[in-house]
């Protein structure tokens, strides 16, 4: 059963839409128990939950299990210590844990020196004991409040970079179905989280890359993308990470694989589902300890890589048949982002095919600026298969066929798409070879593997195929 505990103090509680108020959590870090249970009493008498430990190796356990609002730490730990070294590095792990807690130190052994460098390493405020009630209340409730609004402001900044898409990605998002996927997009673009996008073909999956990595304080650094199901199994490893000269037959130089050039960055795996079961493991690893070699060399390399993939595949369903391991699955989908078809977003058509109209329109140096009502009409009610790759692809053909300044039903060629085999006398080489590799991709629920080796193709010349028609 759960405890609510109640507090007269509204400054003291944190909550949410239609939650019961929660009091705001603090952790004590002192050796000392009658220092830990005279800070307990008072803070608790104040409405705060208390969390106590007495030692900096307990300190990090707890902020790595659970979320605080503020720490309030002692600087020295071991008996006869007066340096405050001990809290110094303890303040440096806890600002690379989490630099956005607020953390205030206290000492019996202060000194202005000492308090500059508690500043300089992160730390909020700095008190001295023995303390004084009241400018110790204060001191909390100031930063707690301040740390609130820090992360009001972050979240909001997040939210109105990416509905003003400054500096993103062309991201057009207004129906319905599409707001809960900017609202989470807002909320996790700004983390270290990794992200697994799903989706079917042709949703965008890359451009919700490109915008969670742009909302990340890994911007300046590089997004490199990888498609990961279309790397032939033989060089999966160099391509990855890298080989070293003489490490295989044409291994000819050195060459740094794409999360060494994705350090400090964002690595974007396309296609994860498609990673050949004997190379899962292989990625599996440097996921886990952010370590790898390159082939063909015994020095380990580190990388700092934040890990966002996608796939149209069902990666719990190819888990539960062997096809996918579930250990990788877990590393790769702390969070998942789902883009829904556009069938079902289709109050977003009319936005996303001015949009391709225009920016074609530029490139061709063509007059087109609108749609006839019938053409637009046609947009919407079109089931679009290929989603937002295929509008894009249709409305470039329109562009290029149109005649005077608006794009006519004609010029976008739908009606002439033929779905069905009993026309296929009527189709070139070329459209059945298309209407042949999407019916298999159908079948096997888009797993390249599957389809290449049903259409007995490899994985490479299957990619190609799949670009060549926009599938």
């Amino acid at each position: 059963m759960a405890t609510v505990t109640e507090t007269s103090n509204p400054s003291v509680t944190r909550a949410a839409a239609s939650e019961p108020a929660q009091p705001f959590r603090i952790l004590i870090a002192d050796d000392q128990t009658d220092v830990l249970e005279a800070l307990r009493l008072l803070l608790k008498a104040e409405g705060y939950q208390i969390e106590t430990v007495t030692s900096p190796q307990a300190v990090m356990a707890e902020i790595s299990s659970g979320e605080f609002d503020i720490l309030l730490i002692d600087l020295n730990y071991t008996r006869d210590t007066t340096s405050g070294a001990e809290g110094l590095d303890l303040l440096s792990r806890i600002q690379e844990a989490d630099s956005g807690l607020p953390v205030i130190v206290m000492t019996a052994w202060g000194s202005v020196k000492l308090a500059v460098e508690a500043m300089r390493r992160g730390a909020r405020d700095f008190i001295q004991k023995p303390w004084e009630n009241e400018r110790l209340v204060s001191i909390i409730r100031t930063q707690i409040d301040l740390s609130r609004a820090l992360r009001r402001a972050s979240h909001l900044e997040a939210e109105n970079r990416l509905l003003k898409a400054e500096n993103l990605p062309t991201f057009i998002a207004e129906s319905k179905a599409m707001q809960p996927v900017l609202e989470l997009i807002a909320r996790i673009g700004p983390s270290d989280a990794n992200v697994l996008i799903t989706g079917e073909h042709g949703t965008g999956k890359e451009v919700v890359a490109r915008t969670l990595h742009t909302l990340s304080s890994r911007a300046s650094r590089p997004m490199v993308t990888v498609n990961t199901g279309g790397l032939p199994e033989g060089t999966f490893e160099s391509e990855l990470f890298g080989h070293v000269k003489g490490a295989f037959t044409d291994a000819r130089v050195d060459r740094i694989g794409r999360f060494e050039l994705a350090d400090k960055g964002t690595i974007f795996l396309d296609e994860i589902a498609n990673v050949p079961i004997k190379q899962q493991a292989k990625l599996l690893r440097v996921l886990e300890t952010g370590e790898m070699e390159r082939v063909g060399s015994s020095k380990t390399k580190s990388v700092d890589v934040r890990v966002l993939s996608a796939t149209n595949a069902d990666l719990k369903t190819e888990s539960a048949k062997g096809a996918f391991r579930s250990d990788l699955l877990f590393r790769l989908n702390t969070i998942e982002v789902h883009l829904p078809p556009l069938r079902e977003r289709r109050e977003d058509v009319p936005l996303l095919a001015q949009h391709f109209l225009k920016a074609y329109a530029q490139r061709y140096r063509k007059p087109v600026q609108r749609f006839e009502s019938a053409t637009m009409q046609k947009m919407l009610e079109y089931f679009w298969p290929g989603n937002v790759r295929e509008l894009d692809h249709s409305v470039e053909r329109a562009v290029l066929l149109a005649q005077g300044d608006s794009v006519r039903p004609s010029d976008l060629g739908l009606s002439e798409r033929r779905e069905s085999t009993s026309s296929i006398e009527e189709m070139s080489l070329e459209e059945v070879e298309s209407l042949l590799i999407r019916k298999t991709l159908a079948r096997f629920s888009g797993n390249i593997s599957h389809a290449a080796e049903a259409l007995g193709l490899s994985r490479s010349a299957l990619y190609r195929r799949i670009q060549k028609y926009g599938l």
